[in-house]
Parts: structure tokens; sequence; C-alpha cells
């Protein structure tokens, strides 16, 4: 029985709040931080009544703010810090658990404000500090980056010798009735997916231009799908710990609806990430359409459909080519049900929630900075198909790729 600190009252905040208190054998006292307390407040009311778990707690906090964090992390006492605020915040967070000693997780990697970058690098160097520390770090346990790294891990420890091909597929086909809205924050989505694509062959990366390259995919219970390439962060740590991989891609669904607003969207300047004047004050644009965007929390209760993500993996298992695909779906309207939030939402807490799980359990341990796939996949999964993600699994069968 332990103390966690969530931070961020977003959608995914909700779910993660929702999942913990239903293990109060594990999660004994919950407290949720947010810069805004009256959005902390409003989701641990609907918590306690739905879960009747009431050793719960808020709290007002800027999470880029260190000496803010800290005292925070002082007075309550937590033994894991969980982080589904902004990926702009990690470091910040991850500045906190060190100077008080408390293990971290998080769901994204980080990504300065001033630039459309994500990688790695910037989490990785705090391994030694964190190792000296004698706390764990563990980074990227959402659905993807998070579930689909740790279905790679299971893959390679059950089901092959190498891994040679790997194309992760995430389709939503939700529909929340809005004309344009993003599933997760919008300002980092929009950063996300106007990128240019990047995907990694022969032991080197290569760009694409934004949705450059496409493919019909069938999802399971969904049908074909129009999906494209596009560069997502687990890539660079999946390459790094299974180097027998050829290639890895990651392939995400687009409506042409949803493309069209994109592009218009950058061709008006509104998806830049710089300061520009208006009537004398900086405004970043992006960050002003973010503000006339639907929320992505409140997106659930007209949401139907659902998503499917997963893994097709070709390998060699015992000399021989063997095809391998694992997956999930979920339902935006039973995740609305149990949690008040939609599919995304919920695919993304739900992981957070089995991570700090696992860390509070001593199922997974270390000392140090980790990928989600560096650890057992077993218990994860078994945990998985638990709290309200059971995964699927097919051994051979149309992968529909060329290897």
């Amino acid at each position: 029985m332990s103390k966690v600190l969530i931070i961020g009252a977003g959608g995914v905040g909700r779910v993660v709040v929702y999942k913990c208190a239903q293990h109060p054998e594990v999660f004994s006292e919950i407290m949720l931080a947010s810069r805004t307390k009256s959005k902390c407040d409003e989701i641990v009311a609907d918590v306690k009544r739905d879960t009747g778990h009431q050793n719960m707690q808020t709290a007002g906090v800027d999470a880029e703010n260190v000496p803010e964090l800290v005292a925070l992390i002082k007075s309550f006492g937590p033994e894991l810090v969980l982080h589904v605020a902004l990926p702009y915040q990690d470091l910040t967070i991850m500045d906190a658990c060190l100077e008080t000693g408390v293990h971290y997780l998080d769901t994204a990697n980080y990504e300065p404000k001033d630039e459309a970058k994500f990688e790695y690098s910037w989490q990785w160097a705090y391994q030694d500090r964190f190792k000296e520390k004698g706390i764990l770090g563990v980074l990227g346990c959402g659905f993807d980056p998070g579930v689909t790294s740790i279905f790679t891990a299971y893959a390679a420890k059950h089901h092959f010798d190498e891994i040679h091909y790997l194309d992760i597929i995430d389709c939503n086909a939700g529909d929340h009735g809005k004309a344009f809205a993003t599933n997760f924050n919008p300002e980092i989505n929009i950063r996300e997916v106007t990128q240019k694509g990047r995907y990694y062959e022969n032991g080197k990366w290569v760009e694409t231009e934004p949705h450059e390259i496409s493919k019909m995919i069938n999802y399971p219970g969904i049908g074909p799908k129009n999906s494209y390439v596009i560069y997502h962060e687990e890539l660079e740590s999946l390459v790094k710990n299974f180097p027998t991989l050829k290639r890895a891609r990651f392939w995400m669904t687009f409506g042409e609806e949803y493309l069209t607003h994109l592009r218009v969207i950058q061709n008006i300047g509104m998806a830049r990430i710089d300061a520009v004047k208006y009537k004398g004050v900086d405004v970043i644009p992006l960050e002003f359409l973010k503000a006339v965007l639907p929320d992505p929390g409140e997106l659930g209760e007209n949401y139907t459909g659902q998503t499917s993500i997963g893994c097709r993996i070709r390998g060699i298992k015992d000399g021989k080519v063997k095809d391998y695909y694992i997956w999930n779906n979920c339902s935006h309207e039973a995740a609305y049900k149990e949690t008040g939030a939609q599919g995304v939402s919920y695919t993304t807490g739900v992981p957070a929630m089995i991570g700090a799980m696992m860390i509070m359990t001593g199922k997974w341990n270390g000392k140090g900075v980790f990928n989600v796939e560096e650890f057992n996949p077993d218990p994860f999964l078994d945990q998985l198909n638990k709290d309200g993600l059971p995964w699927h699994e097919q051994v051979g069968g149309d992968l529909e790729f060329d290897y």
C-alpha cells in the first residue's frame, strides 16, 4: 500500500485516477495535482462517488516550477510521481523527483516548447543521476508509446529468436461528431502529425514528407482504413533495444477531412509555434488554436466506434520465418461509461496506471531510467487483460506488408 502523486488533470489524468482508485490495495492514498486545482477537485469528486475510494486529495501546482513540485512532493510523500501532464514538463518533474528521491513515470517523451521535436536524448541523460539516487524512471508508459513497446517485448520473449520487421499500426475509427477535433492535447497532437515522417531501415533513419507514404490496412472489427507513416517516439528506443530489427515503422489512420483541416491550419499559419504580435501582445498561433478547439477531455459523451492499435511483426523462430500480430481494440462508449473519458484517453491512462502498479509492487524494478520494453512484459500484459484493455494475438496470416 503506497501513495501516488498524479500530475495532470486532462482526459488521461481522469482515467488514471479512476483506475488507481480501483486498486486501493496498491494505491492506498492518491493525490491529483495540476495548474488548475478546480479540475482536480471535479475529477476526484467523480472518482470518490463512483469507486468508493475516499483517501484522495488534490493540489494546485505549476509543473514547470521545480521548487513548487519539490515542496508538494515533500508535503505529500509519495512513492511515485505519475506524470500525465504535458511533455514539455518531463524534465522539471524529473528534476523534482531527483531532488526528493521519488520514482518517476510518464507517457510521452520530452519535447521543447520552441521546437516541434521529440526524442529520448534529454531523458536518457538522466540515467546516471537516477541510478546514483537509487530511483527508477520509467519512460513512455501509455499505449503508443507504451503497450506497443511491451507487445514487441512480449513477441521477442515468446515468439521469436530474432525480430526483423516491425510495423506498429494505430487506427482510431471513432466518431465524435465534431467538424475537427484532436483526441489528445491539440498543441501536442498537431505538432506531432504535421512533422516529417521517419522510419528505420537497414541501420539508418529514412525521412519522408508529412503523410507521403500511405497504405490501406485492415483493422480487426473495423475494416480497411488509409494509414500513413509518421514518426513516433517508441521507434527510437525499440531499434536500440532490439538491434536485430531491419525495419521499423509507425502507421496512423487519418480521415481525408482531418487531413484537409490540417493542411488549412498549416497554410494559414495557425500551426506556428513562434510568437506573433497581435495588438501589441505576443501570441503563439498554435496555443491560440488550442484554446478554441474542442477540449479532448470533453469528447467522450457522444463518441462512438473504437480504436485498434497493435504490432505486426516478422522474424525468425527456430530458423524459420514467422509472422505475428498482437493488438487491442478499445470501445469509446465503454471507456466513457466507466471513466467519463473517451477511448484515446483510456488507452493511455490504463497502461500508465498499470506501469505504476508494476513499480509499486516490485514487478518492475531497477535504478536509473528505462523504456518500458526493458522490463518483463508478462505481468503487465496479464494486468492489461484485467483492467479493461484485453489483447489478442494471431500467429501467421497476412500481415499486409512487403518484407
